[in-house]
Parts: structure tokens; sequence; C-alpha cells
């Protein structure tokens, strides 16, 4: 199944979307990456995320996708303020996740990175 996966941090940004990005490639084949975009924070804070969009192909069921993005988060220590790495899947196969995302200038910015 193709899917696509945004991925973002607020917290020492570059080397958490560079293990985010490494650790994406063990579980998707055929992995394309976006360039990077730095973008301030959509709720108002004075924190700025990195941004990257990530595209490739599964075998996992959308639930055991998502359940090991979201172990992949917490290795990082993700907890409430501190979004050292966020992982969502936007897309799986022909189905739209976190509709909220796709209208956001910065996925519509990197969306063209993965033709």
């Amino acid at each position: 199944m193709r899917v696509i996966i945004a991925i973002g941090s607020n917290n020492r940004q570059q080397p958490h979307v560079q293990w985010a990005s490494q650790r994406l490639t063990t579980l998707l084949s055929d992995v394309r990456f976006s360039r990077r975009l730095w973008t301030p924070d959509v709720k108002g804070s004075a924190c700025y995320y990195l941004n990257r969009l990530a595209t490739g192909t599964t075998d996992l069921p959308l639930n055991d996708l998502v359940a090991r993005l979201k172990q992949a988060e917490a290795l990082t220590g993700r907890r409430p303020g501190s979004v050292t790495v966020d992982l969502d899947v936007l897309q799986y196969g022909d189905e739209r996740h976190h509709l909220h995302d796709w209208t956001r200038p910065y996925t519509q910015q990197l969306l063209p990175d993965l033709l």
C-alpha cells in the first residue's frame, strides 16, 4: 500500500527529523522524502517546527503502521508540549487522513517534492 507520512518536530528538530526519517526507511519500501521546511507553530506558540513528508509502500495494515509510528514517537521521549517527533499517516492507499493537515501551507509546499 502506498502511504504518505508527515514528520514534524519542535524539540531538537534536526536530529529528531533525521532519526524519524531513518526509522521510516525500516518501516517502508521505496521511501522518498521531501525537503525539510521550517514553520511557525500553527497554535501560535513561539517555537518552530521542522517538517518533512515521506512516501513509500508498506504491507502493514493501517492500524499496525500507526501503532509503530506511535511507538517511534514514544522512543524519542515525546510528551505534551514537547513534540520531539510527530509521525502522522496522511494517506494510506486512496484514503486520506488528518484532513486538516492537507490544507496547511507546509503540506502544500512539500507535496510536489514527492511527485
